[in-house]
């Protein structure tokens, strides 16, 4: 029987950033996926700037963004008048990435699974999970090859990232609770005429809307569109370049021709839940763990950040020795967010689509005229965008999660994301704290016992922590943001993932060891 750390199944975004930062801290993993090639199509396209944030640890994140289209315009079609809302043009001082970007899934898993060829590990295509036993020990999983061949890994943890329909889901006797939407869809990837490039169209009619996004690979534009109620054909089945069009002329009123398509496919949306996350050995993450509607491009964001929240607590229990219990907090913060989405997506798709009388008034008449208005303050869009960018994700109620004695009334707390802020050398905070493993921030002046303390920390726990020191006037900004006032001291302590784990206020190390000893052990 072979044997690996971590099996992987299923190679989209979710299952190969899972195997990156598996591999990035030297866990031995295998990913399998029952198809033979990666996707073409563009699929999930809207990276939100939290992945590319949490993606900057694996290196892909310039990549990414020299691939895609950081279109900063969205631009209202509605009773023959066009409306331009400026949405994300706001200069977020706490983002690197303060941006949507437009890319192709299957660009974002062309470079995700290069990054990962170039780290050793290969995606094994055509190979299908058939089976899985778990014991308190390990997980037995039996692997189907496309000859026929049957093969029996033994793993310690067996990782569903095999989309709605999860093998691996189903194997773990886990539930997945839902309905699905009663409208079908038409999706396409083609060239259109009659729009202006480097901005997002929606039409609005009283029957649904058109969304136009623009790409640059493999087609220009990315169509959606609601078929009518009584036309309603199995969804995946074929598409015809006249039925799209057809469609899209109820929408525009004849003013955009599409043409050259490259992909267009029928499709039915749903909107369900796994019942956990885990079973024993077993974990879910992505569309295995959570599917629902494209409205505000949610989905592969938040399967990405599934894999990045859980695979550094892989790594630290099967490399480090950490408490198995720290696999626990993967759901604890993981399943909140997940909720959290599928109520988003679920009232954006009803405002979008429903038939309701008043509904639809407000989505012709009243969205049109008032939206660019009400969102032409930057505060107004800087909060509904960092709603979307999932940049304000928290996960203060984790127990990974404490606020120490004397911490900061302003700032970030114990749970929050770390902002990202310039420093004086060039650098900034993300930068600082993006080499794999813990970070420890020391804010303000450096005294004696704060310096000896760090220093016996860094030689505990070599290569797994890091310790910073942020002092006046270099790093006032830090500071300020961090909400350490002027001449006060704080400590800040980052996990992997770059949330904070623990904050307190002033030099003393000592209420931190309990935390260090629970969570990271030496």
């Amino acid at each position: 029987m072979n044997a690996v750390e971590v099996l992987v199944v299923g190679a989209g975004p979710t299952g190969l950033t899972m195997a990156g930062e598996l591999a990035a801290f030297g866990v031995r993993v295998r990913v399998v996926d029952r198809a033979l090639d990666r996707v073409h199509e563009s699929r999930a396209l809207g990276v939100q700037p939290r992945t590319l944030e949490v993606l900057a640890g694996l290196g892909v994140t310039d990549d990414l963004v020299a691939c895609g289209n950081t279109a900063v315009r969205l631009c209202l079609h509605a009773g023959g008048r066009e409306r331009e809302v400026r949405l994300f043009d706001l200069g977020l001082p706490d983002t690197a990435c303060p941006c949507l970007l437009f890319l192709s899934q299957a660009e974002t898993e062309r470079i995700l699974g290069e990054h990962l060829a170039a780290a050793g590990v290969d995606v094994e295509r055509g190979v299908e999970l058939v089976g899985l036993t778990r014991t308190a020990d390990d997980a037995v999983a039996t692997l189907r090859h496309r000859d026929g061949r049957e093969e029996h890994v033994s793993a310690s943890y067996v990782v569903g990232c095999d989309g709605a329909h999860s093998r691996v889901r189903h194997l773990a006797g886990i539930g997945f609770e839902g309905a699905s939407y009663p409208q079908t869809f038409v999706l396409a990837d083609l060239e259109a005429d009659g729009v202006a490039g480097g901005a997002t169209h929606v039409f609005l009619s009283g029957r649904g809307m058109l969304f136009l996004f623009p790409l640059r690979r493999p087609a220009g534009w990315r169509a959606l569109a609601m078929r009518p109620p009584a036309d309603a054909p199995p969804a995946g089945s074929a598409v015809t370049l006249h039925e799209v069009q057809t469609l899209a002329d109820t929408y525009t009123g004849g003013t955009v021709r599409l043409r050259d398509p490259v992909w267009m496919t029928n499709f039915r949306l749903h909107h369900r839940a796994a019942t956990r996350y885990r079973a024993g050995r077993a974990f879910l993450a992505g569309d295995a763990a959570h599917i629902h509607s494209p409205a505000g491009a949610q989905g592969m964001n938040t399967g990405i950040q599934d894999a990045v929240n859980l695979g550094w607590k892989l790594a630290q229990v099967l490399r480090d020795g950490a408490d198995p219990a720290l696999l626990d907090t993967y759901e604890t913060e993981r399943a909140p967010v997940g909720r959290m989405v599928l109520r988003f997506t679920d009232r954006a798709f009803t405002v979008a689509t429903s038939t309701n009388p008043l509904i639809r008034f407000a989505r012709t008449r009243v969205a049109p005229a008032l939206l660019p208005a009400a969102l032409a303050p930057g505060f107004v869009r800087a909060a509904a965008f960092r709603t979307v960018s999932q940049l304000g994700i928290s996960y203060r109620r984790s127990p990974l999660s404490t606020d120490g004695p004397h911490g900061p009334r302003s700032g970030p707390r114990a749970g929050d994301r770390l902002p990202d802020v310039p420093l004086p050398d060039g650098g900034s905070l993300h930068r600082l704290t993006s080499a794999r493993g813990w970070h420890l921030l020391l804010c303000g002046p450096p005294t004696a016992r704060s310096t000896v303390e760090a220093a016996a920390l860094a030689r505990r726990y070599p290569a797994r922590l890091t310790v910073h020191r942020l002092a006046a006037p270099g790093a006032a900004a830090a500071l300020r943001r961090l909400g350490v006032r002027p001449g006060a001291s704080g400590l800040f302590l980052v996990r992997p993932d770059g949330h904070i784990g623990y904050r307190a206020g002033g030099d003393d190390l000592t209420p931190l060891l309990p935390y260090l000893g629970r969570w990271l052990p030496s």
